[in-house]
């Protein structure tokens, strides 16, 4: 008597009947739902009116079909896009600042 358990093995019958019974249908057996895949969160992306900020927010789709370890470089060239978009309102030139008057101190 042996304490070890046999393997279990499916036949090769079995294993070609299904494979011969995927041949004929054309159709692979449909993939089992996998709750770690990547899928897109579906969060509607309201236009800002301004093309660059809105590119960059249509950017961040890109996201939704990558896997978690993929995120970080999309948010980081969207964070960049965006701050960068925020820097050049501080470079566009404003209204004139008010001359000052004469015997006052700034």
């Amino acid at each position: 008597m042996s304490d070890t358990v046999p393997e279990t093995q499916i036949p090769v019958a079995q294993a070609e009947a299904k494979t011969a019974a995927e041949d004929a249908t054309g159709l692979a057996a449909e993939p089992e739902y996998d709750p770690a895949a990547p899928a897109p969160l579906n969060v509607p992306r309201v236009p800002t009116g301004d093309a660059e900020v809105d590119a960059q927010l249509e950017r961040l789709g890109d996201a939704d079909h990558l896997a978690t370890d993929g995120h970080l470089e999309v948010y980081e060239d969207v964070h960049r896009g965006l701050r960068d978009a925020l820097t050049a309102l501080d470079a566009r030139p404003g209204p004139p600042a008010p001359p000052s008057m004469p015997g006052m101190r700034s």
